[in-house]
Formats: C-alpha cells, structure tokens, sequence
C-alpha cells in the first residue's frame, strides 16, 4: 500500500474511534458542511459535571459545531446526584471546558432560571437559590424588580451562562392552569404590564452579557393542561391578546429569541401543535408579526410531542415549522436520551432524501450567527 493511502486510511480509522461508525468517506468533504448546518440547530442537554475534551460532549460540540447545550441541576436517574450542576466553582470549570469545546467560541450555554419554582441554581449549591416568582415581583413593582434581576443576571455572568431561557410572557388567564399561574410565572393578566416586567427582566440580562427566550409562543396562560405530560387543546381558551406580549418586546428590539410552546389550537393549524406548525412559526410570529430572529421550540421531548410524533417525524416538522434551535434537554426521561450523533444523522438523512431543503438549514445558520454576535 502506497504511504499516501496507508495515511488516509488511518486519518480515517482515527475519526471512527472518535465518533463511531457514523462517519463515511464522503463526510470529510461535502457532508461534514452539513454535520455543521444540522448540528448548529441542536440545543441539547447531557450528563457529567465536567467536558474534557475526550469527552462525548465536547467530541460533539467540536464535531458538530453544536448550537447550544442546556445545564440542569438534578440528574433525572437519581435526584440525589447533580446532572450538570455542583457549585459555583465546578459550574465556572464546565462552562469555560464548554467553551473551549467550541469552534467559534460562542457555545450557547443555556438554563431555565426564572426565580420562583423554575430557577436551577440552588441555594444549597452555593447559589442565591431565592428569587420571588413573576407574580410577587409585579407586586412589588420596577424599583424591586431591577434589583431583583440584576442580582440574578450577575450570578448568571459570573459562572458563564450566557443564555436565559426566560422570561415568561403568558398572561395569567386562567385560574385552573398549574404550570403557568398557579406557579406564579407570570407577570399578571395585563399585556402591558407583562411586557414591562419582561422587559426589565431582559435589560438586567443584557447589561451582563446574557440572551434571553420569550415564552411560551403563542401564549400558555389560558391553557389547563400541561405539555409535559401530553397533548394540551387551548383552541376554546386562547385569546388573541396573548399575542400582545410578544408585539409589544419584538418592536421594542426586545426580543433575542422566542420559544414557541407545544399548545395546540386548532384557528392557528387543525393539524399539528405550535412547535411543530408552520403556520403558527412562519406566517404568524414571523410573518404577522415580523419576527426576524432565533426561534427555539420548546423541549421536544415533553409528552406533547414524544407521545404524539416520532423522533424523525418530529425533527422535520420543526425544522420545516421555522425554528432555528430544536431543544432536546435529555431530561424528562431517563429512558428517552438522544445523542447529538443520533439527531444530525437523521436531519442529514432527511435533507439527502429531499425532504428537508439544505437551504433551510442555512436560512436558520445565519440567524444563529447574527444571534451569537451580539453577545
């Protein structure tokens, strides 16, 4: 064998000890700019306190150029176990490994930290561990609420979360729903005053370098069900001043991204729930309401969607839906983990057998890339 050949074959025997048997001659070339487009769309959650760089996480990220990765404090096989989260100095550790893993440097590092029942930084981690709820801190007003969330921004900056998958902008219509009001998440029933809240939420998280998520598109408030265990029908409950929120922080420039909920409402699309529905992505939040940015989905593998939809079913109907960052969060259940390596191949089958445009997955690559830049 010629020393020429001998080298390529063992450059590539070396990427399939990397990466597994996923990897085909062809994927040094073309394909691996595809791995790069479909991996950039991924947010996804995984297992293990620290990245080295043997490990699979950073493998992926680096591989795959990954969006984004999700940190969670309680690993769902055993909740006496951290998943991603310690303490503050282990915390800092993962997130500048993280980074490091990174191409460009500018890895999506994302929690839900809303304060009340949703906040992951923990006081018996070392963390602050007590924010009030939405609804106390419209009680107290704005003096108290920038106050509120500059402390949290702060603690956020200072281990290297630069994404905040909040705040919620669902208006408190509904006295019967659990997730939404009767957690106290949301900032009331008035359009205004949710927006202004928000918005004090969201200046705080900039001034610290922080992205943020307005959620749920098209609005969870006036739902009853909860789309973590299952399908959720608002098509009776849903109010068109739901929307105003959103209206309101898109033209104020407010708005970095928008996550958009698995609620399903039959005036927006008879078929399919919000996440997965062009019509409710593309023609209403991006059409009517001249949405140009980052549109994430919620955790698809809440019960709104994994009972519903298979894997490859449900990565191209939110992929042709609009949304640019598919959340996989690896967290709901523990018999239901998707590996980076799993979801790129079937996008990159998809968009090989035409069913997905690659032109799709650059259409969301540039509005990722003008995301990142900003922070």
């Amino acid at each position: 064998m010629k020393r020429s050949r001998w080298r390529m074959v063992m450059a590539f025997g070396l990427l399939v000890t990397l990466y597994g048997d996923k990897l085909s001659p062809r994927d040094k070339g073309e394909d691996s700019k595809l791995e790069h487009l479909a991996g950039g769309m991924l947010m996804v959650g995984f297992f293990g306190t620290e990245a080295p760089r043997d490990s699979m996480i950073c493998r992926a990220i680096h591989h795959y150029h990954l969006g984004g990765v999700i940190l969670f404090d309680r690993d769902p096989t055993d909740p006496k176990r951290p998943k991603n989260i310690r303490d503050k100095d282990q915390l800092r550790r993962l997130t500048r490994q993280l980074q490091a893993c990174s191409p460009d440097g500018r890895l999506l590092i994302a929690v839900d930290e809303e304060g009340g029942a949703v906040q992951r930084l923990k006081k018996k981690q070392g963390f602050y561990g007590a924010y009030p709820r939405a609804s106390n801190v419209a009680k107290k007003g704005e003096p108290y609420a920038k106050r509120t969330y500059a402390h949290m921004a702060r603690e956020l900056a200072d281990v290297g979360i630069n994404f905040d998958l909040a705040p919620v902008v669902d208006l408190a219509l509904n006295p019967k729903n659990r997730v939404i009001v009767g957690w106290g998440r949301s900032y009331g029933k008035d359009p205004a005053t949710v927006s202004r809240y928000a918005g004090i939420f969201i200046r705080q998280m900039h001034r610290q370098g922080i992205l943020t998520s307005l959620k749920h598109f098209p609005g969870h408030g006036s739902s009853t069900g909860d789309t973590h265990k299952g399908f959720v029908d608002v098509t009776g409950q849903w109010r068109e001043r739901e929307l105003e929120p959103y209206r309101r922080l898109i033209g104020a420039g407010l708005a970095d991204t928008v996550m958009v909920a698995h609620i399903f409402n039959r005036a927006f699309d008879p078929m399919l729930p919000a996440s997965l529905s062009h019509e409710t992505v593309t023609k209403r939040l991006r059409g009517n309401l001249g949405y140009r940015g980052v549109v994430i989905t919620d955790d698809l593998q809440m019960g709104a969607i994994a009972k519903r939809y298979s894997l490859p079913e449900t990565l191209r109907l939110a992929i042709l839906a609009g949304n640019d960052l598919l959340l996989f969060g690896n967290q709901l259940d523990p018999k239901r983990i998707y590996s980076p390596d799993k979801l790129v191949n079937i996008i990159m089958k998809m968009v090989r057998n035409g069913k997905i445009s690659e032109q799709r997955l650059y259409d969301s690559a540039r509005r990722l890339a003008t995301l990142k830049k900003s922070f």
